[in-house]
């Protein structure tokens, strides 16, 4: 099996690669990559994301025929992806860090600030949080509920289909912090940081 992991120039990404290489071992393929073949040819796609959502949409475009192999992946030809953190924002139509930006619109939705109950809650939103699971998820299996997950976010997915949503985190309001729509997943919290159980959840991308 080969899993590629978009590298499209969006920071650091090392602990992502680190923590796929280490669940994957020699059972699967990891690729490094913005090749559009060499993503069109994926049985997996992992779509990491960090800084905001205008620099990672805007890096994502920076690349020719990158958005469109992305969208004939997971929408066209419905393929497994993973979205991490920015990456899973980018599902949104729009976000609203810096200026309005358009997403890559496969979930409708938008991206807009944590509301921090004017200044009550600190943002970003950092460190270990429990997330409440709201419904069978492929990458939850034999994950418990309230399980601790790593965060760094100002920034929050609100679909407008509430049914995608897989998981969500108390943090100044209901923070939808997982989505799984068919062959789509996308987590806000970072699984690459987020020690065994956030390597369990790889585990289980990789074996969906």
């Amino acid at each position: 099996m080969n899993v590629t992991i978009v590298d499209y120039n969006s920071g650091n990404i090392s602990s992502v690669i680190n923590s796929f290489k280490e669940v994957a071992k020699d059972k699967v393929n990891i690729e490094v990559t913005s090749d559009l073949n060499k993503i069109k040819s994926s049985d997996k796609v992992v779509l990491p994301g960090q800084g905001s959502f205008k620099s990672c949409v805007h890096a994502l475009k920076k690349i020719d025929g990158l958005v469109d192999t992305l969208h004939e992946f997971a929408i066209n030809n419905k393929k497994p992806l993973l979205g991490i953190c920015v990456g899973l924002q980018m599902f949104a139509d729009v976000g609203f860090e810096e200026t309005e930006t358009k997403g890559l619109a496969w979930i409708s939705g938008k991206v807009s600030r944590i509301d921090n109950q004017n200044g009550k809650y600190k943002l970003p939103h950092i460190g270990w949080n429990q997330i409440n699971i709201v419904k069978d998820s492929k990458i939850f299996k034999d994950i418990e509920n309230y399980s601790h997950m790593y965060f760094v976010h100002s920034y929050e997915f609100v679909p407008e289909d509430k049914s995608v949503i897989s998981a969500t985190t108390d943090y100044s309001s209901n923070i939808v912090c997982s989505v799984e729509k068919e062959n789509i997943f996308g987590t806000q919290f970072h699984p690459e940081k987020s020690d065994k159980i956030g390597l369990k959840i790889i585990d289980n991308f990789l074996n969906i």
